[in-house]
């Protein structure tokens, strides 16, 4: 699709948004109104290991005319470096079988991890219950560790999601430090089955926020296995990160994206919706790619 020089100067895209159907505090609808109000034209939502809900968040964006990309952010491992490593998927096809196959193990242990977490922290003298909980992640895929902190805000433990106490129970341990009284290992998806996935659904697969895990020496691998993009703007990047993303986009083909991360109160950092928008030129890209892969 053409954009005239208006449009491409209107446009504010955000490629890189949750919703409470995974770790984020607020609803599809709630996401979407809060996008239209910010300016933002075309949103992508990537929810962690799921598509649930993105046929219904296509529609509501309709609704409030915001095109809605379909999409999914997979948490992986780089099992060769020893790393964490996140790929975004764009216009997945919702509900496919391959995503649940890779994805839907993964959610479940997560989700059981931290029931285990929670038990862990009542014994130490927490005052929070499974029940209360599980309230916070109504509607969504499970429990994530965002949803415990809330339970020890209200409280009264704490003050923010990512304040010290976070970080004594949940910390991963490693370097010589201890881990976390709550922390409980996770079983990721292999990276290249990551990619494998989201190509085998249809969508385009981006590395996500490369800075933040350094996963910047498996590009070369990534991109020969199926790689078609690079987050290059992110809450979590510098000037340093987005340069070395740049120069890996250019070098390897990949398509450049950017996106805030959106995870409201459960984020770790104020980033506003569109803020790390790179323009209508990302979702242009990531169409013609989708049009024409091998």
């Amino acid at each position: 699709m053409m954009y005239t020089w208006n449009e491409h100067k209107a446009a504010m895209v955000e490629l890189h948004c949750h919703t409470k159907i995974s770790d984020n505090s607020f609803t599809t609808e709630e996401v979407i109104r809060m996008a239209k109000e910010a300016g933002v034209t075309h949103l992508a939502i990537t929810n962690h290991d799921t598509t649930m809900g993105l046929r219904e968040a296509m529609a509501l964006g309709e609704q409030y005319g915001v095109e809605v990309i379909p999409g999914i952010e997979i948490s992986a491992y780089d099992y060769k470096r020893g790393r964490r490593s996140h790929f975004l998927g764009f216009y997945v096809e919702p509900n496919h079988a391959a995503i649940e196959e890779l994805c839907a193990p993964l959610r479940v242990s997560r989700h059981e991890a931290c029931r285990v977490m929670v038990e862990r922290i009542r014994e130490v003298g927490y005052n929070i219950d499974w029940g209360q909980v599980q309230s916070y992640a109504q509607g969504g895929t499970g429990v994530y560790k965002q949803h415990i902190m809330h339970a020890l805000i209200d409280r009264g433990y704490t003050d923010s999601i990512y304040s010290p106490l976070y970080k004594m129970l949940f910390a991963r341990g490693g370097d010589g430090k201890e881990p976390g009284i709550a922390y409980v290992p996770l079983t990721y998806v292999d990276a290249f089955d990551a990619i494998r996935t989201i190509l085998a659904a249809g969508g385009v697969p981006v590395l996500a926020h490369p800075g933040q895990m350094d996963n910047y020496d498996a590009v070369p691998e990534w991109a020969e296995a199926g790689l078609m993009g690079i987050e290059v703007k992110h809450p979590d990047h510098s000037a340093i990160d987005e340069a070395r993303a740049r120069a890996l986009a250019h070098e390897y083909g990949l398509i450049m994206t950017g996106g805030s991360d959106f995870h409201g109160f459960y984020g770790n950092k104020p980033s506003p919706l569109g803020s790390q928008s790179l323009g209508i030129q990302c979702v242009d890209a990531i169409k013609e790619k989708k049009l024409h892969r091998k």
